[in-house]
Formats: C-alpha cells, structure tokens, sequence
C-alpha cells in the first residue's frame, strides 16, 4: 500500500507520518517513510522547484514507494504534491495507492511556519530574500478532488490525526 500526504508546508505531514509509522510499528505493521525533503537533499538534488521537477519528484517518490509496497512494507509519501494532474496519474499507475489531504488553513500555517518560508514568502517584491515559489502564496496548490481522506491538523492534536491516519490504513489493510 501507498500512501500519498498532500498539504502544503507546515501542515504536519512528516509529524504525522513520523508517528503514524511509530503507532503501526507498534502493532507489527511495517512501514517506511519517503520525505520528499529527504530524498532532494540526498538522492533528487538535481531537481529544483518548477512544476515539472516537482512531479517528476513525486514520480520518482512513488516509483521507490513501489517498490517498498510489493514487499509487504506500507509506504508513506510525505510530501507538498501540489498537483492534481500528478496525484490522479499515482492513482491510475498503482492500484493500491490512496490521497491522503492533509489541510491546514494559511493563518495557522504562518503562525507555525517552522521554516520561516510563510515569512520570506510575504515579503515585497524585488526584497533579497523573497520566495517566490511557495506553494499555496505566490505558487499554486489544487486541492485534491479525489481524496480518500482528509486531516485538519489545524483543528485536531497530532495524536488524533495520527489515529485517524494509523486506523483509516488498517483499514484498508484488511
């Protein structure tokens, strides 16, 4: 099984499968997280930001999620995904693939903003260190129109989101 997060930064995707896979391991299920951060430190460092190197990112993502999948091993894409096109393409190539909507509202994701990007993403134009390609600000996110389930973490702890997530994949386990 495969797992797909979308949500936009800060919404609590790695938190959340961090202790999803914590939980499931707890009851002897395996699982492997595959953060997209990750893997574009380390393996992707080629691929910059623009729409095409962020769905290649997730083809190559899904791709090695795969092949955890037909081991018995429940993969976990933990990333942004901002596109709807890409996540319904993962749907139609792997059968035992689900979207898992991670939403956060963007008050709350610039009151977190772990990373400070919401901060530089506001900033005026032409500023040294503006970003320009925050998805969801100045970059598009498309929420997703086929969604197997959806997790506020704006509106619930990360302990029930993570029993939401550990339940709704038992389930689909079964």
């Amino acid at each position: 099984m495969i797992i797909q997060l979308t949500g936009m930064s800060g919404a609590g995707k790695t938190s959340l499968s961090i202790a999803t896979k914590q939980m499931l391991q707890e009851k002897g299920i395996k699982v492997e997280v595959l953060d997209a951060d990750d893997y574009r430190q380390n393996v992707f460092k080629e691929l910059g930001y623009t729409k095409e190197d962020r769905n290649d990112n997730i083809r190559r993502l899904a791709f090695v999620a795969n092949k955890f999948s037909q081991h018995g091993i429940v993969a976990i894409i933990c990333a942004i995904n901002p596109y709807d096109a890409i996540r319904n393409e993962l749907l139609e190539k792997y059968s035992e693939l689900y979207t898992v909507y991670i939403q956060c509202d963007l008050e709350t994701l610039t009151q977190r903003d772990t990373k400070g990007l919401y901060q530089k993403a506001m900033l005026p134009d032409g500023h040294k260190d503006k970003i320009y390609n925050l998805t969801g600000v100045n970059d598009p996110f498309e929420v997703p129109q086929v969604c197997h389930l959806t997790i506020e973490t704006n509106k619930e702890t990360l302990h029930e989101s993570t029993q939401r997530l550990a339940q709704f994949i038992e389930s689909k386990k079964n």
